[in-house]
């Protein structure tokens, strides 16, 4: 069975921790909102981006990113809050490319509206800039075959599924999940890779993508 098949290097499941800080930077306009995203670090962009949509997998629709959220629901900027929450966070291998991407999107709709830039939240409303230190812990969970894979995605938690799944790009620079490089490379089941790296976040949860995933592969072992 392919299932048994031993691969050419075992999977080692990691987790991840995050420490959030506050920045001290705040945004009450599009402007102010703008400037800052120009000039925060990556681990700030990473936080409303990344990290905001893996905490917030459950808001229906989800936005992509928290200044989508912001924007819409505090700034009242519904169509540019529509256009910032169409951006696919987990589809941009680079936290730069993900910023010029946001910020390309700003600014074409000031272009357009820049009236929109006399708008303030309300005190207490601002943008927080928040920064986010991860830190990549290794499990006890190492693999050497389809079988033991799916076996263990039943009991990895939410936070190695996340990491693996999407957080995966950012380190690999690549459209692609450490599942799927690791079942191509390693395994040598390029269909079932494929499958896996299609799978849309916005669509499921993190608990229904491990459920599809693993569905996924017991039709591809099963004899």
């Amino acid at each position: 069975m392919e299932s048994l098949n031993k691969a050419k290097e075992p999977f080692r499941f990691y987790t991840q921790l995050h420490l959030s800080e506050l920045t001290g930077l705040k945004a009450a306009s599009l402007s102010q909102l703008l400037n800052l995203i120009k000039e925060v670090p990556e681990s700030v962009i990473y936080n409303h981006t990344h990290r905001f949509l893996q905490q917030h997998e459950y808001l229906s629709p989800e936005p992509s990113n928290e200044f989508a959220y912001w924007v819409k629901e505090i700034l009242n900027e519904k169509r540019l809050g529509n256009r910032l929450m169409q951006i696919d966070t987990v589809q941009y291998p680079t936290l730069n490319q993900l910023r010029k991407k946001i910020i390309a999107t700003i600014e074409a709709y000031l272009k357009l509206n820049p009236l929109a830039n006399i708008y303030f939240s309300k005190f207490g409303e601002e943008f927080n800039f928040i920064k986010t230190t991860s830190f990549i812990i290794p499990t006890d969970y190492l693999v050497y075959n389809l079988d033991e894979f799916k076996e263990t995605l039943k009991i990895i938690t939410k936070a190695s599924l996340y990491f693996h799944l999407f957080e995966a790009r950012l380190r690999l620079g690549k459209k692609t999940n450490d599942f799927s490089y690791w079942i191509e490379t390693s395994i040598g089941d390029n269909v079932l890779a494929q499958e896996i790296s299609v799978l849309n976040p916005y669509l499921l949860t993190l608990n229904e993508l491990r459920n599809k995933i693993i569905t996924l592969i017991e039709k591809r072992v099963s004899p």
